[in-house]
């Protein structure tokens, strides 16, 4: 385990509720283990960080278990689409 610590931040929102926390790492760590010591699953009950999407400056993270992180990154978690956006544009076109 490297012994540099990074700045970075974790963020996931809800319509009524967001979160960014600023949490300090070991520059090894990795997204997963950075989501997991934020504390924010404590927060929001509903994140499930083994199949929810997670992405850093909202590009998707292929493997949140292996990538690890730099200085300042922003890990955001997705919430699971619950329509298809091309469908939301159709059914807002038809009002």
């Amino acid at each position: 385990m490297s012994s540099n610590k990074i700045r970075v931040e974790v963020a996931y929102a809800l319509p009524e509720k967001q979160r960014i926390l600023e949490i300090y790492v070991f520059s090894d760590t990795t997204v997963f283990e950075a989501v997991m010591q934020s504390g924010i699953v404590e927060m929001f009950p509903m994140i499930n960080p083994d199949s929810d999407s997670i992405g850093i400056f909202g590009k998707a993270v292929k493997d949140p278990k292996t990538q690890t992180l730099r200085e300042g990154d922003r890990i955001e978690i997705y919430r699971p689409l619950i329509i298809d956006p091309k469908q939301a544009r159709i059914n807002r076109a038809k009002k």
